[in-house]
C-alpha cells in the first residue's frame, strides 16, 4: 500500500511542479519525467542504483554529477546509512609538524560528532556528510567546508578544526544541517502515505494485517499450504489461507467491518503478503536462537536430502547450551546445493553463517554421516572445517554408526548376511497383506498382555522409551565387548537363547554334535556345533565389531569420548577424575588458555568438594542434569572454567537424529501438490514448522512492528 502511495503523490507532485524544477522524488516516479529531457541533452547523468552507491567518502562522486530527479534519493539514503564510521579499524599514524609527531585519527571523535563525521578507509581521511550531500545547493563564499568534503581533513593534531567547521548559526555547516533535517521530514519520507491516512484508517489496517498474522500462524504451526488450486471468488475452495480468513471475517464483526471499509490494493490476501508474513516469523525464530548464542560455542550438524522435486537441499541445525543449561538443538534453515562437494558444502555454510551473524570460530563440534564428502578426514567437509578452526572436532553420528556397523558385517560374515536377508523377506512378506498385518498386530497385542499380567513390561506414561541419547563411553564398550569373548559371555548369551527356544517352543540345538553345513549336509565338517557358532560367528563377529568400532574412531575422538565420562555426576561423582578432565581441557586451547588451565585444576578440587557436600547433586544421574542444577544453585558462577568444560562436552553432538527430523517435517511442508515452493519460502515455512515453541511465543505486535519495517525499507528501495 505505501508503495503505491507514493507513486500517486510522486506522480501528483510532477503535474504540478513547473517544468524543469528538480523534485525530491524518488526514481521511479519521475523516470518519465527525465526522458524528453535526454532527448536535449545527451550529457544528463543516468540513474544509478541507490544500493550500489559507495559508501567510503573519497570514492562518492559529486551530488551535482547525478541525475538531477534522483538527488534527492540519493542524499535520503546516504543519510538513512548514516555517516561511514569504521570503528575496528586500525587507523594509521601520521607525522605532523617539523618535529614528525605522531597522530592519528581518534573514533572517539564519532561519539562527539556523531551526525556527520565519517572517515575514509582509502584515503585514511576525515569528512562531512551534510556538507558534501549539500555542497551544490548552498550559495557561500567560505571555502573551509571543502576541508572536509572535497580535499580530506587529516590534521589530527588541530582537533580544534571540528568546532570550527561546525561554526555558529548561520555556518555553511549547520544550514548543510538543516537541509539533511528538512529532507527526513515526515511528509518528504517514504512513510508519508501511511502517515496521511486517518486514525481509523490506520486502525483497521492494523485489525487486517493481525487476521492475516493469525492466520499464517495456524498455518504455519500446523505445516498446512497457503494456496489453492482456485483462489477466485466463486471457488469452492480457495486454499487454506484465503478459506481460514473468510471464516474469521465471518465470526468477528470488526475484523469484518476493517476488511469492508478497505481498499482492494490493501486487503492483506495476496500471496507477497503471506511470504512476507511467512518471513518476519522465520526472522523473528531465528533472531532467538542468535540471541541465545551470542558470542558462546555451538555444534554443527548438516545433513543433506532430496525433496519431492528432485532438489539437493542441506539442513542446518545448531546444537547449543542455553542460559538456564539446558541442551538446545535448533533448526535454522536448508540451503539449496546445487552441487555436494565439499568446497561447494562449505561455502553454503559460510553464507548461511554470515547471514545469521555467526563465524566458524565459535564452532566446536561437527555431526555428519558416514558420506565422504561430509566426514573424510582429508577433504571432506569436517576437513575443511577444521583447517580454519581446529577446535571443531568431527563425531560420526551414532545412530549412523549402527548401520554401518551391520551393514559392514553383513557383507563380510555371509551367515549375518543370509540373517538379515531372511528378515528382510519376512517383512515383505507380511508387509504385503493387510490380513497378515493384522494377525501380527493382535498377536503382539496379546503377546503385551500377558507379559504385562506376569509382571514381566510396567505399565505407565513414558516407560521403556529412550527420550535422550547418552553420552558415548568408549572404554565401557570396549570393556563389554572383551567381556562377551570370554566363557562367561558365551556362557550368559547361551541361557538367553534357551530361555528364549523354550518360551517359543523351539528345539534347542544340541551343542556336542557335529555340525552339518545346511548346503552339504553329506559333506562332514569336523567340528561340533559349539565350535561352529561360538568360534566361526560369534567370536568373528566380535572381531570384527572391535575392528570398526576402531575405524570409525579416530586417536583424537577416542580420547575426547574417553575424557568426557568424569564429568558424569551418577553414583555421587564416582567417575570424577582431574587428570582426564585436565587433559579434555587441552582439547580446546581457543577457550582454556596457559593461565585458565592453572586456575582450572584448582578450580576442579574446589568444585568436587563443594558438591560432594551439597545434597542437592547427590542423586543426579545425566551430565545435562548436572549442567541445568549448577545454573539453577549458580554454581556456574562459582565455578565458571567447570561449567565452561561442561558446556563444551554437552556441545559436542552424538547424533543428528535431530536433522532427520527435519527432513519428515520437510515432507509434510513441501509434498508432491506443493512442489513449486520456492527455496526461501521453504526455508522459512520449514523453520516456523520445526521450531513450533519458539513460534508460539512470538507476539502479533513483533511481528507488526517488523512487517512495517521491511515494507519501509523495501519502500526506501524501490
Amino acid at each position: 500500500m505505501e508503495k503505491y502511495l507514493i507513486k500517486k503523490s510522486a506522480n501528483a507532485n510532477t503535474t504540478t511542479q513547473p517544468q524543469g524544477a528538480i523534485t525530491s522524488n524518488n526514481s521511479s516516479g519521475s523516470s518519465n519525467a527525465s526522458r524528453p529531457a535526454a532527448k536535449h541533452n545527451s550529457a544528463v547523468p543516468e540513474l544509478v542504483d541507490l544500493n550500489k552507491l559507495p559508501r567510503d567518502p573519497a570514492k562518492r562522486k559529486r551530488m551535482a554529477d547525478y541525475h538531477p530527479n534522483q538527488r534527492d534519493e540519493i542524499r535520503r539514503k546516504y543519510l538513512i546509512w548514516g555517516p561511514n564510521q569504521p570503528r575496528k579499524l586500525e587507523f594509521p599514524y601520521r607525522e605532523i609538524g617539523k618535529k614528525k609527531k605522531k597522530r592519528r585519527f581518534n573514533p572517539d571523535w564519532y561519539d562527539d560528532y556523531a551526525y556527520w563525521l565519517e572517515y575514509s578507509e582509502k584515503e585514511h581521511k576525515a569528512y562531512c556528510l551534510c556538507c558534501y550531500l549539500f555542497r551544490d545547493n548552498i550559495k557561500d563564499s567560505h571555502h573551509g567546508h571543502d576541508a572536509f568534503v572535497v580535499e580530506g581533513f587529516n590534521c589530527w593534531n588541530k582537533t580544534e578544526r571540528f568546532v570550527t567547521h561546525v561554526g555558529d548559526r548561520n555556518s555553511f555547516h549547520n544550514r548543510a544541517l538543516k537541509d539533511c533535517e528538512d529532507l527526513l521530514k515526515q511528509d518528504q519520507s517514504i512513510p508519508a502515505a501511511w502517515n496521511r491516512q486517518s486514525q481509523t484508517e490506520k486502525n483497521e489496517h492494523l485489525i487486517r494485517l493481525n487476521a492475516a498474522i493469525d492466520v499464517c500462524r495456524y498455518l504455519l504451526h500446523q505445516g498446512q499450504p497457503f494456496r489453492g488450486h482456485d483462489e477466485s471468488k466463486d471457488s469452492e475452495n480457495k486454499g487454506n489461507y484465503l478459506e481460514l480468513m473468510d471464516y474469521t471475517i465471518k465470526q468477528n464483526d470488526v475484523v469484518a467491518k476493517a476488511f469492508k471499509n478497505a481498499p482492494n490494493n490493501n486487503q492483506m490476501l495476496s500471496p507477497k503478503i503471506q511470504r512476507d508474513i511467512t518471513e518476519c516469523f522465520a526472522k523473528e525464530v531465528l533472531g532467538h536462537v542468535m540471541k541465545e548464542i551470542g558470542n558462546g560455542v555451538f555444534s554443527l550438524l548438516v545433513d543433506e536430502c532430496r525433496d519431492v522435486s528432485d532438489k539437493e537441499q542441506m539442513a542446518v541445525v545448531l546444537r547449543y547450551l542455553d542460559k538456564c543449561g539446558l541442551v538446545q538443538e535448533k533448526f535454522v534453515g536448508v540451503v539449496h546445493v546445487e552441487e555436494t562437494t565439499a568446497s561447494y558444502l562449505k561455502s553454503c555454510i559460510d553464507l548461511l553463517f554470515s547471514q545469521l551473524g555467526l563465524n566458524l570460530e565459535q564452532v566446536r563440534g561437527q555431526g555428519y554421516d558416514g558420506a565422504s564428502n561430509m566426514s573424510g578426514e582429508f577433504n571432506g567437509l569436517q576437513a575443511k572445517i577444521m583447517n580454519e578452526n581446529k577446535s571443531a572436532y568431527y563425531v560420526h553420528c551414532f545412530a549412523h554408526k549402527l548401520n554401518l556397523v551391520v551393514v559392514a558385517i553383513a557383507k563380510k560374515i555371509f551367515e549375518v548376511g543370509d540373517f538379515f536377508d531372511m528378515v528382510s523377506v519376512l517383512l515383505n512378506v507380511v508387509g504385503a497383506s493387510c490380513k497378515r498385518k493384522d494377525q501380527l498386530r493382535e498377536h503382539h497385542q496379546e503377546e503385551v498382555r500377558k507379559a504385562i499380567g506376569c509382571g514381566e513390561i510396567a505399565t505407565g506414561t513414558g516407560l521403556n522409551q529412550e527420550l535422550s541419547l547418552q553420552r558415548p563411553d568408549v572404554e565401557s564398550t570396549k570393556r563389554e565387548l572383551e567381556k562377551l569373548r570370554t566363557n562367561e559371555g558365551w556362557d550368559s548369551l547361551m541361557k538367553k537363547v534357551c530361555c528364549f527356544c523354550e518360551k517359543h517352543d523351539i528345539p534347542v540345538l544340541d551343542m556336542e554334535d557335529a555340525y552339518v553345513n545346511p548346503k552339504k549336509p553329506r559333506q562332514k565338517t569336523g567340528i561340533s556345533n559349539e565350535h561352529y557358532y561360538r568360534v566361526d560367528c560369534f567370536f568373528a563377529v566380535l572381531d570384527l565389531l572391535g575392528e570398526e568400532f576402531n575405524d570409525i574412531f579416530n586417536e583424537v575422538n577416542s580420547e575426547l569420548l574417553l575424557c568426557m565420562p568424569a564429568l558424569s555426576p551418577s553414583d555421587l561423582f564416582c567417575h570424577f577424575d582431574k587428570e582426564k578432565l585436565l587433559k579434555l581441557a587441552k582439547f580446546y586451547p581457543d577457550d582454556f588458555n596457559h593461565k585458565d588451565m592453572v586456575t582450572l585444576e584448582h578450580e576442579l578440587g574446589l568444585y568436587i568438594d563443594n558438591i560432594l557436600h551439597d545434597t542437592r547433586f547427590s542423586s543426579l544421574d545425566r551430565i545435562s542434569d548436572l549442567a541445568k542444577l549448577m545454573v539453577d544453585t549458580r554454581k556456574n558462577l562459582s565455578y565458571p572454567l567447570v561449567y565452561r568444560l561442561l558446556k563444551l562436552a554437552l556441545t559436542l553432538s552424538v547424533a543428528t537424529a535431530t536433522v532427520e527430523r527435519c527432513f519428515s517435517a520437510m515432507k509434510i511442508v513441501k509434498n508432491a501438490l506443493r512442489n513449486k515452493i520456492g527455496d526461501d519460502y521453504l526455508s522459512h515455512s520449514l523453520i516456523c514448522f520445526v521450531e513450533k515453541e519458539l513460534l508460539d511465543t512470538i507476539t502479533n505486535e513483533v511481528i507488526v512492528d517488523r512487517f512495517y519495517k521491511m515494507k519501509d525499507c523495501r519502500g526506501r528501495n524501490e
